[in-house]
């Protein structure tokens, strides 16, 4: 017998989602210029702040869902959870900004269903700016609904690239690149900056999958194109560990915008 497929989250459990959201920003915002970071054994960093958005988030999910639904997260488990629907958390998306006194980084969330992100939020703190994204039901800034039109009313010619996909142009110092180049340092917020109209796509080398998590939603719901360069999201089995795997990928606001990006990310794939 089939298993049900869980019911969206209800009004109650959006309010304790935003609720704890809030807490969270609450204490980012307090800790923020105020503490040291560390390095992890990958090479990142990591603040105390960190670690403790990341138990905060895991343990209120963990009360919203009454322990039903799993929990993969940036600074705890990696495992992609067994149940049917599950969570993806990257408590602090931007420790180098947040750690060096850069006013920009993000408190990503997202609900996946069958393999595929169902609610998400992303919140930027340091600019009171939250995004909620429902699949099927379109994304919310601030509790204002974004029409998909709206975001290309005024068509922007950046492109939002990682550190690591700077690389595509030294690989060919001699080929125009077809925008001007943007490095938010945040890969969430850069998938963000494609889906609210601020660029028209973004290259990403290396992103994990709680890194792109709630912006991949963000990006279906407002009609914008997503190439995986390599393996997708999608393909990831129950048990796997994700710590050290990457989905490079390339978002843009259109198809059109998307096929004038394909050439770099191929040369980024070589």
């Amino acid at each position: 017998m089939n298993e049900t497929r869980p019911s969206i989250l209800n009004k109650d459990q959006f309010k304790l989602l935003h609720d704890l959201v809030d807490k969270v920003a609450e204490r980012q915002l307090r800790d923020f210029g105020k503490i040291n970071s560390e390095l992890k054994d990958d090479g990142t960093l990591i603040t105390s702040c960190d670690r403790w958005s990341d138990n905060f988030i895991v343990d209120g999910v963990n009360t919203i869902t009454n322990k039903q639904e799993g929990v993969l997260s940036e600074e705890g488990s990696k495992l992609v959870p067994s149940s049917k629907a599950y969570w993806i958390v990257d408590p602090l998306d931007g420790t180098t900004n947040f750690a060096a006194g850069i006013p920009f980084w993000a408190i990503s969330i997202a609900r996946f269903v069958d393999g595929n992100p169902e609610t998400a939020i992303l919140d930027i703190p340091a600019l009171q700016k939250r995004v909620v994204a429902i699949k099927g039901q379109g994304v919310w800034v601030n509790n204002k609904q974004i029409n998909p039109r709206d975001t290309n009313l005024s068509k922007s010619d950046c492109v939002s690239v990682c550190s690591r996909s700077i690389s595509v142009l030294q690989k060919q110092p001699k080929k125009r690149f077809p925008g001007k180049i943007r490095l938010l340092g945040v890969s969430s917020l850069n998938m963000l900056s494609v889906a609210i109209g601020q660029t028209f796509g973004a290259l990403e080398a290396t992103p994990k999958i709680w890194d792109l998590a709630a912006s991949w939603l963000i990006l279906q719901e407002l009609g914008c194109s997503i190439k995986w360069l390599d393996n997708p999201p999608t393909s990831v089995q129950v048990g796997e560990d994700l710590s050290a795997v990457n989905f490079p990928l390339i978002a843009a606001d259109c198809e059109q915008d998307l096929e004038r990006l394909i050439p770099w990310g191929n040369i980024l794939m070589q």
